[in-house]
């Protein structure tokens, strides 16, 4: 992983925010930018020196993970403020970047009350916004995760009969994503059956599955700290001709979405595209979500895929699509799957059948 790179188109943003120092709170970014997947960190990143700050709990763990030739370790001997007071005043910072989204308020006064000489700047989306386009090793990763969740999928669908519970289902696909590498799954797996599909984040439950049951399974594999995310809807015995009217309006709209990702394609308009769809065949107030999202360390992060979006396809993102219908009282339909942007056009990352499985 290029973190040399990353570092320093963070600290190309330094002017543009009036900043000479940046401290780093959001453990998300704090991987992003150093490798570290530890609960408990800080980065200070200066126009010339990167520190890593932990305790003794991840020492050898940051030593492992970390490029230490970028960062100096640094291990607390003392409270966490008077170590950043510390780094601050000896690098003679008087504008730092603060991440206040990732902090909270008693962390943020406790650096004013401290840093007293200090002119702290709320920095926003300065990180988030690299974070959008991915290189080619997370990429690589992100693929990888996406290869897991589709040999989930292959795999649950032998599991599924009906009395097996929710909560089952969802076990099961997490204990094989990990035989298959994946250090946990990317969120609580959804397995929401019967009436319950109707709830489009419907995590598992107790309840049994039975004849005639819509299961919508939504779920990821987190693979060297990059998420996959997936859905998939099957029926339990036979499908009614209702189930299939509605799985193939989602299907559909799903698929013309897929075909119309392209470079320079506003989100909001790639919304419209299954949205537009899904409306004309009456069903528009039962989609009630944006499209998509996009998918990297965290399963949900920028760009968001939908209709008041401002943000513009570029290659390299990675994005879901997932249209979905929701009718209380019935249960629901989605389908999603991962695509990377290209200059050639789509790449769908995740290939399981999107025939409607009658298990």
């Amino acid at each position: 992983m290029n973190y040399e790179r990353k570092i320093g188109k963070v600290r190309e943003k330094f002017e543009e925010h009036n900043i000479e120092a940046m401290l780093i709170t959001n453990p998300t970014n704090i991987f992003y930018l150093s490798g570290f997947s530890g609960s408990a960190g800080y980065v200070l990143l200066t126009a010339e020196k990167a520190y890593l700050i932990t305790d003794f709990r991840y020492e050898e763990q940051a030593q492992k993970e970390i490029p230490l030739h970028i960062f100096e370790l640094v291990i607390l001997s003392t409270k966490i403020i008077d170590k950043i007071k510390d780094l601050v005043e000896n690098e003679n910072i008087k504008k730092l970047g603060i991440e206040t989204k990732y902090m909270t308020v008693d962390f943020y006064n406790e650096l004013n009350k401290n840093l007293s000489h200090c002119n702290l700047v709320s920095v926003k989306s300065i990180i988030e916004e690299l974070r959008i386009v991915k290189n080619e090793e997370e990429i690589i990763r992100i693929k990888k995760a996406a290869k897991i969740a589709d040999l989930a999928f292959k795999h649950i669908v032998k599991f599924i009969k009906p009395g097996v519970k929710e909560f089952e289902v969802a076990a099961e696909i997490e204990y094989f994503m990990r035989r298959k590498g994946a250090s946990k799954a990317s969120f609580d797996i959804i397995a929401a059956s019967g009436e319950r599909a109707a709830l489009p984040h419907g995590t598992a439950s107790e309840k049994e599955l039975k004849k005639g049951d819509l299961l919508v399974m939504d779920f990821g594999a987190v693979y060297k700290g990059y998420c996959s995310d997936i859905t998939r809807t099957v029926v339990v015995g036979k499908a009614s001709e209702e189930q299939c009217n509605i799985y193939d309006i989602v299907l559909e709209a799903q698929k013309r979405a897929l075909q119309a990702v392209a470079v320079n394609m506003p989100c909001s308009e790639l919304d419209s595209v299954a949205r537009n769809i899904i409306e004309s065949y009456g069903y528009g107030d039962k989609f009630g979500h944006s499209l998509g999202h996009g998918v990297g360390i965290e399963v949900h992060e920028p760009p968001a895929v939908s209709k008041n979006s401002t943000v513009n396809l570029s290659p390299g993102m990675v994005i879901t699509i997932e249209p979905g219908i929701y009718i209380e009282g019935w249960g629901g339909v989605r389908i999603e799957d991962m695509v990377l942007v290209t200059e050639q056009g789509p790449q769908v990352l995740t290939t399981s059948t999107k025939e409607l499985l009658e298990i």
